[in-house]
């Protein structure tokens, strides 16, 4: 289920997907990334390209849906966590806001949309 939920992802423009550790922080758009499973591998990207990430399937225990108050306007996120419940990977919906800050109702729609499909909070079983 944690491919199916990041294909759905990927497929979405305007993704801001997040790893952050200790020393280094990756971001990589959504935008037309490929993606495919080999065992526990899940790859997001063309692993010959400039930038992919390799998520362990084994590793992510969870998922949710978070939605966060910011000063004048609300980010969108789906979450993913593993067994001591650190945040491995975020997937921060962008560009939900119309040049008057009035939230695009087709924007999130897709967010709306994809948190119908899988729930509030996913839990993973490898």
């Amino acid at each position: 289920m944690l491919k199916d939920l990041l294909s759905d992802i990927v497929r979405i423009d305007d993704v801001l997907m997040i790893v952050k550790s200790n020393g280094a922080t990756i971001e990589m758009r959504s935008n037309s990334l490929s993606i495919r499973q080999k065992e526990q591998w899940i790859t997001i990207g063309d692993n010959d390209g400039p930038c992919h990430m390799h998520v362990n399937e084994e590793m992510i225990k969870n998922a949710e849906f978070v939605t966060e108050e910011k000063l004048e306007r609300i980010s969108f996120s789906v979450r993913l966590f593993d067994k001591n419940n650190e945040r491995v990977l975020a997937c921060f919906f962008t560009k939900m806001y119309d040049e008057f800050k009035k939230l695009k109702s087709e924007r999130k729609k897709l967010y709306d949309n994809l948190q119908a499909k899988y729930g509030q909070k996913i839990e993973f079983y490898s």
